[in-house]
């Protein structure tokens, strides 16, 4: 059996380990695989000290827990050792399916399923491994247990993972504005008719973390340089994936060629072993050694856009809160075949338009419910005054036009 460990955070300084089933976990292949995965992607594009890792989050998110068990059994709501063993499993375990670059891969080498079907494969599959312990952490992970609070605690509007990632994305990034009071809202937290709320006074800390979420997607997660990046990378992998397909040959690891040389789809990974034992090889190495060796390509798209991301000539972004015309788009495109030499279809490759739209909170998917002292419950939009409903569950909608510098 393992002994325990004492990691030193630099967000939340000393977090303990126990040693047992936990330490198991986190020892993992599969876990410390995430060692090798930015938490932000190519964010560090924009903000330099964003290299933290999706480990370190998932540790950190680990620690908010441990805390909010701690702060609910000291109102008296009653959680096991067990359910307490699980429930820090499944937080350490919910993030374990990203790919590189986080969404990326869901777009391009392996579309149509998500990472948090992943994550559950993984899942299974290391229960599997561990002759079924792990059975409990997957019931609250898939919200089947009996007590839906903890699975809350996974995954909500104020789960621990966004508590995590909200502080630790503003303190590696240096985004000021995004830094919340986790530690007040975990102390505020409450279990009323098997849902979780949050005490009265602690309204401000709840209408401070969701303004800080609204700047942290618009300033860091959905800034027009992330954006660019993250769609310069998904064109680079799908040029790769038509050269492949034509049989030409590229410089990739194993595990990054049995997704570029082969359709793999959502149905692949639950029919085929292989998918899934592969994906766990990938990490954002892979990623960063091909586009590397891509800059000197002869196919001028692929050497373009793999260079432009390794020595940072990225595409320049316009943005708008109006759709681009078509024959804006059309004149774009002319230009490029002009400029590059290249024909329409892999002038695509070179440019594009990325629509995004986020809200600061949906009061219609999990929403957070405010507790007064006379034991009723409130919507938080309703119980603001600082915020208007309206407002609140508004799309802020922008539009990205991307485009290789001319």
């Amino acid at each position: 059996m393992q002994s325990g460990k004492i990691i030193n955070d630099p967000v939340f300084g000393f977090i303990n380990i126990p040693k047992g089933l936990i330490m198991e976990v986190l020892s993992h292949p599969m876990v410390l695989r995430l060692h090798r995965i930015k938490q932000l992607g190519l964010s560090c594009m924009v903000y330099p000290g964003a290299q933290h890792t999706r480990f370190q989050h998932s540790l950190g998110a680990f620690f908010l827990m441990t805390e909010a068990i701690q702060s609910l059994r000291g109102k008296g709501v009653e959680i096991t050792d067990h359910e307490a063993e699980a429930v820090k499993i499944a937080i350490l375990l919910h993030d374990v399916g990203h790919g590189p670059f986080s969404h990326v891969l869901e777009s391009t080498i392996a579309q149509g399923v998500h990472h948090e079907e992943i994550s559950l494969m993984l899942m299974e599959k290391m229960n599997r491994e561990m002759d079924g312990r792990l059975d409990l952490a997957i019931r609250i992970y898939k919200n089947e247990y009996e007590k839906r609070f903890l699975h809350q605690l996974v995954s909500s509007q104020l789960d621990m993972d966004r508590l995590d990632y909200l502080r630790r994305d503003s303190f590696y990034t240096g985004v000021t504005e995004g830094n919340i009071g986790s530690a007040r809202i975990i102390k505020m937290l409450g279990v009323k008719d098997d849902h979780l709320v949050v005490e009265s006074k602690g309204i401000y800390s709840i209408e401070n973390f969701l303004t800080a979420r609204r700047l942290m997607y618009w300033q860091v997660y959905l800034h027009k340089t992330s954006v660019v990046c993250e769609k310069m990378l998904i064109n680079t992998l799908t040029r790769a994936k038509e050269l492949a397909r034509k049989g030409e040959e590229l410089y990739v690891s194993p595990a990054l060629r049995y997704f570029l040389y082969n359709d793999i789809t959502r149905e692949d990974f639950y029919a085929d072993d292989r998918c899934l034992d592969t994906f766990i090889l990938l990490d954002d190495n892979d990623i960063w050694c091909a586009l590397k060796a891509w800059a000197t390509h002869p196919d001028k798209v692929l050497s373009t856009l793999s260079g432009g991301l390794v020595n940072r000539k990225l595409f320049k972004v316009e943005v708008s809160s109006k759709p681009f015309s078509r024959q804006y788009k059309a004149e774009l495109t002319e230009r490029i075949c002009s400029t590059f030499g290249v024909n329409k279809h892999e002038a695509d490759y070179l440019h594009c338009v990325v629509t995004l739209e986020k809200d600061m909170y949906s009061p219609f998917d999990d929403h957070i419910e405010i507790l007064y002292n006379d034991g009723t419950t409130c919507d938080i939009a309703e119980a603001s005054d600082m915020f208007d409903l309206s407002l609140l569950q508004k799309k802020v909608k922008k539009y990205f036009m991307c485009y290789q510098r001319l």
